[in-house]
């Protein structure tokens, strides 16, 4: 049976890969017939409309629309040289690891320029050492609630309202929560409802979707961004966005959860928040269309300073913990990030960013600053269009504060070695996406880490995956 419908608990039931592929295969060849059908019974409408009027009929926009994916991921982490491991290590020892989601998006057009997007979303997975042990993670797709067991839950319900101002036209492409539309080229977009902060802003196309491009959370955006979300990456905000030919600007605010990489989300927006504001400039280089932007974001919660939580164990005689020290603290964060299109094929990106990173991680990663780069090239030049070549390189840091927690036993979200000699992560990503068919394409994926957790005695890590992955 597919896997997206294993039974519920309390059985403990983990997918093979080829369970998995054969659901991965099962829902794109679902879509190729049904899209086949669909064209062919449109084609012989609009010929018998034509013969009827003796004229082009025109396209109707239709009121619904429907997207799915599904994608199955699955690594191997052999072992590696540790001399000694903490409870938030990840562990030395030979490993595998798989994650399973499938998502819907069923969208309905509203009032004029209005649509709203409803995404239910299962997912199921086993994390290396509980997704402990490494400022950036092997694979995008395990959230912080991973379970071996199938979990059905509301990914997004939102609405999106655009407000045209003129200055010519464009069209946006039908896409995952997105109709096809004709936009006016200045305009102001509002979102608001339940989403993810990455719908919106930092988006990049060379590089950041784990379900078709890297798989490390070093590259789903800025290291960094300690962004508002839930424990599976989702949020309930409002975003407003002004779109210009050449230049564009976007605000939001988000609920923050109630503790640290916590499911459960704070509802006082107005005293507990994840403020983001971002500026962009399109430009072009050599006639290729390239985008810089400058993103500052600023997080307000009730959490563990660094320093507090040393000082508090100094004068108690126990190990520094930030739950022992929570107040009221703003975390604030800058983001530099460049796009560019070389050609045809190729596109790369380079991200620099930075946070105060005095404070425990709330929502993301254990990312204090990170230099980024990498690119995504076509396979036209060999015959295969529809490949993607994608390697990308991240150096992780931690700012000082954060370094001398470890060191002193201190446990984070994500790390704990129980010691620290720190030397900045290291991370290099290389997949080749093989397109198998129309709908489904299965890839490749290699990833190093030096100095895993930060810890110049750990490592180095590898990791070897597959991943299966289908749309419609």
């Amino acid at each position: 049976m597919p896997c997206s419908r294993l039974p519920a608990a309390p059985l403990r039931l983990r997918p093979s890969f080829a369970s998995c592929l054969a659901a991965v295969l099962l829902a794109g060849g679902l879509a190729l017939p049904w899209a086949a059908q669909a064209q062919e019974s449109a084609g012989a409408g609009q010929d018998a409309a034509a013969d009827v009027a003796g004229d082009v009929v025109a396209d109707v926009e239709s009121p619904f629309a429907i997207h799915g994916q599904t994608t199955y991921i699955w690594q191997r982490k052999p072992s590696f040289s540790a001399p000694y491991t903490g409870d938030n290590s990840l562990t030395p020892d030979r490993a595998k690891s798989y994650s399973f989601t499938a998502t819907l998006d069923l969208g309905l057009r509203l009032w004029q320029g209005a649509e709203f997007h409803f995404n239910p979303e299962v997912a199921q997975g086993v994390p290396f050492s509980g997704l402990h042990g490494l400022g950036g993670p092997s694979n995008g797709e395990l959230a912080k609630t991973a379970s071996p067991n199938p979990t059905f839950y509301r990914a997004r319900a939102f609405i999106r309202q655009t407000w045209g101002l003129g200055g010519g036209e464009e069209k946006l492409d039908a896409d995952f929560n997105q109709f096809a539309r004709t936009v006016d080229k200045q305009r102001v977009v509002l979102t608001a409802g339940n989403y993810s902060v990455l719908d919106v802003f930092d988006q990049n196309p060379y590089g950041s979707d784990p379900r078709t491009q890297f798989m490390n959370w070093s590259f789903l955006t800025h290291g960094s961004f300690d962004y508002a979300a839930d424990a599976r990456g989702y949020d309930w905000g409002v975003t407003l966005e002004y779109v210009g030919d050449e230049w564009s600007v976007r605000f939001g605010r988000f609920l923050q959860p109630l503790e640290s990489n916590g499911q459960e989300l704070d509802t006082r927006m107005f005293e507990h928040y994840g403020d983001v504001l971002e500026f962009e400039k399109r430009y072009r280089i050599a006639g290729r269309p390239g985008q810089a932007r400058l993103l500052l974001w600023r997080n307000k919660a009730k959490m563990g300073a660094f320093n507090d939580a040393i000082a508090f164990g100094q004068a108690n005689g126990v190990t520094p913990d930030v739950g022992d020290v929570r107040r009221e603290h703003a975390k604030v964060g800058v983001g530099l990030a460049f796009l560019q299109e070389v050609n045809d094929s190729l596109g790369v990106f380079l991200r620099a960013n930075w946070s105060d990173d005095k404070t425990e991680t709330y929502s993301f990663t254990e990312i204090g600053r990170q230099v980024a780069a990498g690119g995504t090239l076509k396979g036209t030049a060999w015959g295969r269009p529809k490949d993607e070549v994608g390697l990308g390189l991240a150096v992780n840091m931690l700012g000082p504060d954060h370094r001398n927690y470890l060191a002193a036993g201190g446990l984070g979200a994500f790390l704990g070695d129980g010691a620290l000699n720190y030397g900045p992560e290291q991370v290099i990503e290389l997949y080749y996406s093989f397109a198998v068919w129309k709908t489904l394409s299965l890839s490749p994926d290699f990833q190093f880490l030096r100095n895993p957790g930060y810890n110049r005695d750990r490592g180095p890590a590898r990791f070897f995956g597959i991943r299966a992955h289908a749309e419609f």
